[in-house]
């Protein structure tokens, strides 16, 4: 599978068939004890036995356990990542653990945990990660942006020439996600800050759902001039694979007053129409189905 880089943020793929998916995935934690490795190995395993390509969209790492860091709890850190070369630890584990699904990763966006090590010890494990991964598997895994845009080339089979083209702006997210809202203020902000756009991902506050809103617009057509059409556009958002809630009993989770968050990506679908005079497609997703 390759993927074009336009820019430093800006990714393009080419997928084949009427129907075809990418599973959105963000806020792993994976080093974090709370992580749900178990989940989240039925997750990739299932997009590798069913050929879906995976973008991971920020928080990919917790990082919080490091020399200096005053979120640090020497309870959220994992034996394997109890030493004196913290961070190098995490990115050698986790070129390990991740690499049976090398070839259908496609690109791995910041989140503020990995900005924040950025900011604080002055390096990149974002890219020592993907850099790593792709040197021991031959993978062409991109490194994308705290947000960007994701393109997807798609054609109904190989050799068709009608292609259409889906985009997607993703952006990890900000804010502390609204216990009533549960995000949906998110999703209304990302229409009002982004033309363009087919379908809009964001993770960050750890909610998992999705909802489409419509617009209208003016297209013009060569044969019949301008026309006026309605725009679909897909929002979503995605959960988290850290379940740190537990039992409600203690911790910075329950102690500021969140809730149980639910777990899990999503998996974006895009089908393919064709028409006697034109090409069109349908976006919706859904949680993952194990």
């Amino acid at each position: 599978m390759e993927i074009i880089r336009h820019g430093r943020n800006v990714h393009e793929i080419h997928l084949v068939g009427r129907t075809v998916q990418i599973a959105m995935l963000s806020d792993l934690h994976w080093d974090n004890p709370h992580c749900d490795r178990d989940m989240l190995k039925k997750h990739l395993d299932y997009c590798l036995e069913n050929n879906i390509p995976v973008m991971l969209n920020g928080d990919t790492f917790c990082l919080m356990q490091g020399r200096g860091d005053r979120r640090a709890n020497k309870s959220d850190i994992r034996p394997e990542h109890n030493n004196a070369r913290y961070l190098d630890s995490v990115v050698e584990t986790a070129v390990d653990w991740f690499t049976p699904y090398a070839s259908i990763i496609t690109v791995i966006g910041y989140g503020n945990h990995e900005t924040g090590i950025i900011k604080w010890q002055e390096t990149d494990v974002i890219q020592r990660f993907v850099d790593l991964l792709n040197y021991k598997t031959g993978s062409s895994i991109q490194a994308g942006g705290y947000g960007g845009w994701f393109i997807i080339k798609q054609s109904a089979s190989e050799g068709a020439t009608g292609m259409i083209t889906t985009r997607i702006k993703y952006f990890h997210g900000s804010g502390g996600g609204g216990i009533v809202t549960k995000g949906a203020i998110n999703m209304t902000r990302a229409l009002e800050s982004y033309e363009n756009m087919d379908v809009f991902t964001m993770g960050h506050i750890h909610e998992n759902s999705a909802r489409n809103d419509v617009r209208e617009t003016l297209e013009n057509n060569s044969r019949t001039g301008y026309n006026m059409k309605h725009k679909n556009i897909h929002l979503m958002l995605t959960g988290t694979y850290k379940e740190e809630y537990g039992e409600g009993a203690s911790g910075w989770h329950v102690e500021r007053g969140a809730p149980p968050k639910p777990l899990g990506g999503r998996i974006l679908e895009i089908h393919y129409v064709r028409s006697a005079d034109s090409i069109s497609k349908i976006v919706d997703s859904r949680k993952f189905p194990i």
